[in-house]
C-alpha cells in the first residue's frame, strides 16, 4: 500500500437512519483508505451498508458520526457550496440507471455538466467529443439514447462523468441493466481508466463484476467483513468500439 495520503479516507464512520421508532445501522464503525490509482470494488448482500457508503463518499449524504475525509479534507467542515465544487472537480458517477436526457444526443448529455461547471474547462464542446471518444462513442455523438444499445448508453453516461477530469470515479452497480458481454466490456473500459490514473470505487453484488477490481473490500451488517487484494484479477481483450 502506498504511504501517500490517502485520495478517501473514513474513520469510524457510522450512518443510522429512523424508521418509525426504530433505528437502523447502516454503517457501523467503518473505517477505512483508498490511495489514488486504485480499483477498488465494494461488495455485500442488500442492506449491508456499501450504498451508504457511496452517498458519503460521494458527499451526497453526511454520516452521524465519524469522518469523512476526501484528499485530507473532512466533509463535514465544507460549506454547502465547497461540497458541490467537490463534486463538480473531483468526482465522478455512474449509476446503474444511465439518467440520460432522452430528448438530447450523446453530445448534448455529455456536454451537460461542463455548462454547468464552476472552473474553466477549456473548450466545452471539444471536451465532451473527447469524452464519447474516449469511452468508443466518436460516431455516435449525434445518436439519441433511444437510438443506442444498454451498453452505450452506460458509456455516454461514463463519457459525462468524466467530463469535469474527475480524480474519483464512483460507480454503482453500474453493469446492474447490461448483459454479460456487455458487461464484461463496460468493465473492461473501468480498467482502462484506472489504468489512466482515475481512481475507481464500485459497488456491486457480483463477484464475476469485482474480479475486474484490484480490491475488494465486503459489507455484512453495516461493517467491514473482509477487505482483500485481488490476486486474480480479471482481464478481457479491449472492447469493441462502438460495441
Amino acid at each position: 500500500m502506498s504511504s501517500e495520503k490517502p485520495i478517501i479516507s473514513c474513520r469510524d464512520l457510522t450512518k443510522i437512519y429512523t424508521m418509525g421508532d426504530q433505528e437502523v445501522r447502516a454503517l457501523d464503525g467503518v473505517t477505512l483508505d483508498i490511495h489514488q490509482g486504485e480499483f477498488v470494488a465494494i461488495m455485500g448482500p442488500s442492506g449491508s451498508g456499501k450504498s451508504s457508503l457511496m452517498n458519503l463518499i460521494g458527499a451526497l449524504d453526511r454520516p452521524t458520526s465519524g469522518q469523512m475525509l476526501i484528499n485530507g479534507r473532512s466533509l463535514s467542515e465544507m460549506s454547502r457550496d465547497e461540497l458541490a465544487d467537490l463534486r463538480n472537480e473531483t468526482l465522478g458517477f455512474v449509476f446503474q440507471q444511465f439518467n440520460l436526457l432522452a430528448r438530447q444526443d450523446a453530445f448534448q448529455n455529455v456536454r451537460l455538466p461542463l455548462r454547468y461547471a464552476r472552473h474553466d474547462v477549456g473548450d466545452i464542446d471539444a471536451r465532451a467529443k473527447e469524452c464519447l471518444e474516449m469511452v468508443g462513442l466518436g460516431t455516435r455523438m449525434d445518436h439519441r439514447p433511444m437510438q443506442l444499445s444498454g451498453g452505450q448508453q452506460q458509456r455516454v453516461a461514463i463519457a459525462r462523468a468524466l467530463s469535469n477530469r474527475p480524480k474519483i470515479l464512483l460507480a454503482d452497480e453500474p453493469t446492474g441493466a447490461l448483459d454479460t458481454k456487455t458487461t464484461n466490456e463496460i468493465m473492461q473500459l473501468m480498467q482502462d481508466l484506472n489504468r489512466q490514473g482515475i481512481t475507481v470505487v464500485l459497488i456491486t453484488h457480483e463477484p464475476e463484476v469485482a474480479e475486474y477490481a484490484t480490491r475488494q473490500i465486503h459489507f455484512r451488517d453495516g461493517k467491514i467483513a473482509q477487505d482483500i487484494k485481488n490476486e486474480h484479477i480479471k482481464h478481457n481483450e479491449p472492447a469493441t468500439v462502438g460495441a
